[in-house]
């Protein structure tokens, strides 16, 4: 059995193709990751770009015909923060429905709500890590929104790098006064994820996604990015700051000096930091925390699992 999951978010549309062997045992076949800004505009307009749906097809085109070569049998594509927010949203499920068909008929892109986007985040993030590290909990920081989930309550919250980019850190780099408005509404959002998440249970914090990730490969100085030092890499808070601290005084160009730095994270991850500062602050007054453990895998690696056991 050969399955895909496909992940469609505000900023990055993303692939795992998994092979599930005759004895059981599991082949991640391949792992891709393309840049679209699917969000780009849709918290300001309420719209989606039709560049943007462009880019996005795409990149699923490249992604369905990999599909067609590995011999996926089965497919789940889901789409999250910007898709929720946009009027024509039509418009992209027709593009997903056309390409997705020749895979498995009928299969296109679905809508799903925060909170199951924050449970498949957390199925996947944890897969890997020592279980007497528990109480989990995990942190899906997107484009466009920002998942907190725990066994005992997960929560979406409105806030992710590009959304915070296009509202408040519009300036390259960012403002004193832009960055102070933008940790406001941080501060806020994360006090509402407090209100279902109990933080102060919390033994270990997981950051997964595309900032947690590329924060992790310049923490660790590597020259470029290595899935396999980043997945499972622990990133003491006092270290997080000093590289957070430096991408926010940095321009877009200067940001992309550093090799890990993917060309389309450039111009938002100082946003992206200044979330995690945000966080770090939280998660060490409610929970006496020090660091965040980085995972590779995540919602993808969730859909893969309930693929793999309907």
């Amino acid at each position: 059995m050969t399955v895909a999951a496909v992940d469609c978010g505000t900023n990055s549309i993303r692939l795992l193709i998994t092979r599930r062997d005759d004895d059981g045992s599991l082949t991640e076949v391949t792992r891709e990751n393309t840049i679209v800004r699917l969000g780009q505009g849709v918290d300001e307009t309420g719209r989606f770009n039709p560049e943007a749906i462009e880019r996005t097809r795409q990149a699923l085109a490249g992604y369905t015909e990999r599909m067609r070569a590995e011999g996926v049998q089965r497919v789940r594509m889901v789409a999250t923060s910007a898709t929720r927010d946009a009027s024509n949203r039509e418009d992209f499920f027709a593009v997903t429905r056309e390409l997705l068909d020749q895979i498995q008929p009928g299969a296109q892109a679905e809508v799903i709500s925060g909170e199951e986007e924050a449970h498949l985040s957390f199925r996947g993030a944890t897969a890997d890590i020592d279980p007497a590290r528990g109480r989990f909990c995990v942190i899906d920081l997107g484009g466009g929104s920002t998942e907190f989930v725990m066994n005992q309550g997960a929560r979406s919250t409105q806030m992710g790098c590009v959304r915070i980019t296009e509202r408040f850190m519009r300036t390259d780099p960012p403002t004193a006064q832009e960055t102070e408005s933008a940790r406001a509404y941080i501060r806020d959002r994360i006090a509402e994820a407090a209100e279902v998440v109990p933080f102060a249970q919390a033994r270990t914090f997981v950051g997964c996604a595309g900032t947690f990730t590329t924060l992790s490969a310049l923490a660790q100085n590597l020259d470029s990015y290595d899935p396999t030092r980043i997945h499972m890499s622990e990133i003491p808070f006092e270290r997080m700051r000093e590289v957070t601290a430096d991408l926010r005084a940095r321009t877009a160009s200067q940001r992309l000096e550093y090799g890990p730095m993917h060309p389309g994270r450039a111009d938002v991850i100082g946003s992206g930091s200044t979330v995690v500062e945000e966080m770090m602050d939280a998660f060490a007054r409610e929970a006496g925390a020090t660091s965040f453990i980085i995972s590779e895998k995540d919602i993808l690696d969730g859909i893969v699992s309930g693929l793999l056991t309907a």
